[in-house]
């Protein structure tokens, strides 16, 4: 079947795109190797709300139901894709893997390969597969006794999954493993956080959510080179809204440096400190991952080259990376302004124009 435009994932970044190449007239269809829209959420752990407020969570064309000051749940921000993924109307193909990415043999346009054997073609595609694709562990991991449970945080749920005997160590300090670690405290595990000091912003300052404070000056939106933007990639990502201070003063959780070796039951820290351990929680973020593209379009680490989200293969663009244009491309309200740059640029090219020429 030949398609205008094929999208690789019907999470928000798919659907951004989608959204915005309605009424343009161009054949667009969404693979997803989920059962259903929404299910990259719907699989998080069971406590995870946003740190970002509904108003600064939602796509062009559909406000999030409710406050626009409340942080919603995980299930929460799922039915709103289901049901931005309704109104649009953009035929998704659910439950399809894609398998293969290549140039057509026509040397028009793309070849795709989904589960099952299945060929498509498109004139253009996007991969919209984003950030979270491959969980990374460290290989030393390996060397734990089998008696550790080991889970990463992608496949965490609920403290039900480890241990209630001996301490757990939560390894990574970033929004992930400080909102896990504190979820474990107040089940009453006992936790140890390792990993570096990450900056910390309370979730409200003088009685205003911070993101109300991280817009007015743009900084939600800092354009990936700019000065702004290149001091807040410097800096790292923010724990936003979860104290880790109070809860070490309230001795709750305790803090060691790095893991950086394992042997049997003992995990060992930067420094020389060692600790006996019941269970580890992996925070340690996610790899890119693209084995089913064969196209020159990344580099040795296996990242997307690309600019704002344009690649130098003529028609094959990235969207929903973080920082692909400016801070906030990998949350749902910057993921849709990157989406509209990339929508006008894919109607100009099947137009033959420059996207500078739209209205």
């Amino acid at each position: 079947m030949r398609l205008d435009v094929a999208v690789i994932g019907a999470g928000q970044a798919g659907l951004a795109i989608a959204g915005h190449l309605r009424g343009s007239g161009l054949r667009v269809t969404l693979f997803d190797r989920a059962e259903r829209v929404g299910d990259s959420w719907r699989c998080r752990w069971d406590s995870l709300r946003l740190f970002t407020p509904a108003r600064y969570s939602q796509l062009r064309g559909l406000p999030f139901p409710g406050s626009g000051d409340r942080h919603p749940g995980k299930d929460e921000v799922a039915d709103y894709l289901a049901a931005y993924a309704a109104q649009v109307g953009a035929p998704v193909e659910v439950g399809v893997e894609v398998t293969e990415l290549a140039a057509a043999e026509s040397g028009d346009g793309f070849t795709l390969v989904t589960s099952g054997g299945r060929s498509w073609t498109a004139g253009q595609v996007v991969v919209a597969t984003g950030p979270f694709q491959e969980p990374v562990r460290p290989a030393f991991a390996a060397r734990l006794d089998a008696g550790v449970v080991q889970v990463h945080s992608h496949d965490y749920r609920n403290p039900a999954q480890v241990p209630a005997g001996g301490p757990i160590v939560v390894v990574g300090r970033g929004n992930s493993g400080v909102q896990i670690a504190a979820e474990l405290v107040a089940a009453g595990r006992d936790v140890v956080l390792a990993g570096r000091a990450q900056p910390y912003l309370p979730q409200r300052i003088l009685g205003r959510d911070v993101f109300w404070w991280l817009h007015r000056p743009g900084l939600l939106h800092a354009p990936t080179g700019s000065w702004r933007g290149r001091l807040l990639r410097r800096r790292g990502e923010p724990v936003i809204g979860t104290d880790v201070g109070r809860l070490v003063r309230a001795g709750r959780v305790r803090l060691v440096p790095q893991a950086v070796d394992a042997n049997g039951r003992w995990l060992c820290f930067d420094g020389g400190q060692r600790l006996a351990v019941a269970a580890v929680v992996w925070a340690t973020g996610y790899r890119p991952h693209y084995p089913w593209l064969r196209l020159p379009v990344l580099d040795a680490a296996g990242r997307p080259e690309h600019r704002r989200g344009v690649t130098a293969v003529p028609g094959l663009y990235f969207v929903g990376l973080p920082w692909q244009s400016q801070r906030g491309s990998a949350l749902l309200d910057g993921v849709d302004r990157d989406a509209y740059r990339l929508a006008r640029t894919i109607v100009a090219r099947d137009a033959g124009v420059s996207a500078d020429t739209l209205g």
